[in-house]
């Protein structure tokens, strides 16, 4: 993965450790990678996430993204379409569009897995689906173990243990986290992960894993857009080596037609954030990946349509001003739309892991 390395931009988050390369794009002027503490492996900043894309268009949109200059993939079990992922994939190989190498792919460990016995099979089937024999990046989805649910039975397996119990619920199990994390560790030996890290994890979380761990996490990915900043989590990660990935960066979009958000609370309607937009002669969207990006962070933002695509990867030819940024800063609400704690009572439990 090469590339010539140049310093965070604008000494804008000075707190942040990461180092950015500039490496070769075919749709912007120059893509950027965070490079991963231990083993060096250059993350691209901007990834596409596949939650919620439909099994029945997610080949083609990923064959849509590398062509539209994208590398970087962020997969999930949970997503249920990782099977669809790796047909996109392997036809972007076969058209001579990209090889292996030059792709970053991440996936991440559901729940119902966490036992240690159960870590690697998972990691093996998300693989399988995929039909490739590493992943870039292995990530544990949230700090929450299920019970367990053997593949025959369902996969993915979701929240709910029993779909079709009288009264469908989330059943946990007692798994130490710091006994997945061990189990995760064994994937880099394996050659069946180059990176392994954590999602959804408070900075107590982290200084807990930390302390046990033989393999410290390389990449922290959680929710971050303007309405949910969580600068000392940021800057606790950047302490510490640990990369930081925000997923959701464009705010409520994905959440709305879920019923977790309404219009109202999309950042991308925000007066400051429209104004910028409007000056710098960018789409808001690219004001907010722009900012995360300028905060030394990745971003995994979804989209399906062309020009958003291509809109989405196109940062790295303007630069916010310290004003825009101390702008931006003020808008924070602490405004969480992916949220264990709430959306589980909808599956009659309480699951909360923020405070």
């Amino acid at each position: 993965r090469p590339g010539a390395a140049i310093p965070v931009v604008g000494g804008l988050v000075p707190h942040m450790l990461a180092i950015l390369l500039a490496v070769p794009s075919t749709s912007c002027s120059a893509m950027q990678t965070l490079t991963l503490r231990s083993s060096k492996d250059q993350m691209p900043v901007v990834g596409l996430g596949l939650w919620k894309v439909p099994r029945e268009t997610t080949a083609d949109a990923v064959l849509d993204a590398i062509k539209a200059g994208y590398r970087h993939f962020d997969c999930a079990c949970d997503y249920g379409n990782e099977a669809e992922v790796g047909a996109g994939l392997r036809r972007a190989i076969a058209e001579g569009l990209v090889t292996r190498e030059q792709l970053w792919v991440t996936t991440k460990l559901w729940n119902t897995y966490h036992a240690p016995e159960h870590v690697l099979p998972a990691l093996r089937r998300s693989l399988s689906d995929l039909g490739l024999e590493y992943v870039d990046l292995f990530l544990m989805h949230f700090p929450l173990a299920q019970r367990f649910v053997p593949f025959e039975v369902r996969y993915p397996p979701e929240w709910v243990y029993d779909p079709d119990a009288p009264t469908p619920t989330v059943e946990l199990a007692p798994v130490p986290l710091a006994s997945t994390w061990a189990a995760m560790e064994e994937a880099l030996p394996a050659g069946l992960a180059r990176n392994i890290g954590v999602c959804n994890f408070n900075t107590a979380l982290l200084r807990d894993l930390l302390a046990s761990a033989t393999q410290p996490p390389s990449v922290l990915q959680v929710e971050l857009h303007p309405y949910n900043q969580q600068p000392k989590l940021v800057r606790f990660a950047a302490q510490h080596g640990i990369a930081v990935t925000g997923f959701s960066p464009l705010g409520a979009g994905s959440y709305v037609e879920l019923g977790m958000a309404g219009e109202q609370d999309s950042a991308l309607r925000d007066p400051v954030i429209q104004s910028i937009a409007e000056r710098l002669g960018v789409s808001a969207a690219q004001v907010v990946l722009r900012w995360a990006v300028q905060r030394g962070y990745s971003v995994v933002p979804k989209s399906s349509r062309p020009e958003r695509l291509a809109q989405n990867l196109d940062l790295f030819g303007f630069e916010l001003a310290p004003d825009d940024l101390a702008a931006i800063a003020t808008l924070d609400r602490g405004k969480r739309f992916n949220d264990p704690g709430v959306f589980s009572e909808g599956m009659n439990a309480f699951l909360p892991i923020y405070d």
